[in-house]
């Protein structure tokens, strides 16, 4: 009889703490609707709150062509592009701090972003030579690039075992590998390339457009069905190496597939929009201390946080310069700085306190 009413208030408990976590994504899904509806109202030419709600009834073909133009033209490709970037990286955080089983690791651990970076600066230097518009030839480069960095991870994988620390050894070598080459490109470029070059390295959103963000939202829901599959299997993970073999998990094969699914969506993140750094760490963190460790949970917020934090970025960048918006790139780059040693020090005092 006690056993029975003990696990009566365990599931009682379970769903309690289950609906607290779906209020927790409902809620940050409003706060980041609410975002990109603030984000719309800001930019160079200003618009009221009234304009935009009316221009978004009305539909780009409304009756005030100056408004459609620039809201559906102009704002609303960069703000789905916010959203969208920022959960592809929080998304990938979230996976890749747990296949290496490291706080501080992100997606551009591996050397994703350098890769991507080189990509960029070999289209903008040479791009000239390919018979392709210049406005696919960056992204595209971008993101081959980004899966060949992919590829010489998984080749070291492959030759050396799935484990986290040669995931990250591997990816240290990936990422000092394209940094110097890109290094050397960046040397032998006229100064008008050069600043091609350093201002798609910053992140911006200005060049959104909607044929990017019909790409990046193909990519992202292509993944989902991957994501989805092995939820359960990355919360079990969490309980460690062992114990997840225990159970009966291919730890190996879980890595592999996960990184990727990570591969895909950082080079999606990137190919438009250029290197963001510090989303892919923080998004995760954040989503892990409001639901938990649950994926089926922390997944779904961490890319909503993602998104929250890219927009958020995008309206700072916008009211402290509304003539020409800071990219977003450093905005979050300066954010990120003092959010990570913090997550250093609550670390540190945890391990401390254990002592």
């Amino acid at each position: 009889m006690i056993a029975a009413k003990s696990i009566s208030s365990m599931r009682d408990d379970y769903r309690r703490a289950s609906a607290r976590r779906v209020v927790a994504i409902v809620a940050c899904g409003l706060f980041l609707a609410g975002l990109m509806v603030l984000d719309l109202t800001t930019g160079p030419s200003g618009m009221p709150l009234s304009d935009v709600l009316q221009g978004l009834r009305d539909g780009p073909e409304g009756a005030d062509k100056g408004i459609a133009t620039i809201l559906w033209q102009l704002r609303m490709p960069q703000t789905l592009m916010g959203a969208l970037v920022g959960a592809c990286l929080g998304t990938a955080g979230l996976q890749m701090q747990t296949i290496l089983g490291n706080p501080l690791a992100s997606p551009f651990t591996l050397g994703f972003s350098a890769a991507a970076g080189f990509g960029a600066a070999l289209a903008i230097m040479y791009g000239d030579i390919i018979p392709l518009p210049n406005y696919l030839v960056t992204p595209l480069a971008a993101f081959s690039m980004t899966l060949v960095g992919c590829g010489l991870v998984y080749l070291i994988t492959r030759l050396r075992g799935a484990t986290p620390e040669i995931l990250v050894l591997g990816g240290i070598a990936v990422l000092f590998f394209f940094q110097s080459v890109q290094s050397l490109l960046q040397y032998l470029a006229s100064p008008e390339v050069l600043q091609q070059i350093v201002f798609w390295l910053f992140g911006s959103l200005l060049k959104s457009s909607w044929t990017s963000v019909t790409v990046v939202s193909v990519i992202f829901v292509g993944c989902l069905p991957m994501i989805l599959r092995d939820v359960w299997s990355l919360t079990v993970l969490r309980l460690g190496d062992a114990n997840a073999a225990s159970l009966g998990l291919a730890v190996d094969a879980l890595r592999l597939r996960t990184f990727a699914v990570v591969a895909l969506l950082t080079a999606a993140a990137v190919s438009f929009v250029g290197t963001i750094g510090f989303v892919g760490l923080i998004a995760p963190h954040a989503a892990r201390a409001l639901v938990g460790e649950d994926h089926r949970f922390a997944l779904p917020l961490s890319a909503i946080t993602g998104a929250v934090i890219l927009i958020g970025a995008s309206v700072f960048g916008k009211f402290i310069s509304p003539a020409a918006a800071i990219p977003v790139g450093i905005i979050t780059a300066v954010a990120g700085v003092p959010i990570l040693f913090a997550i250093i020090a609550r670390r540190g005092g945890r391990s401390g306190g254990a002592a």
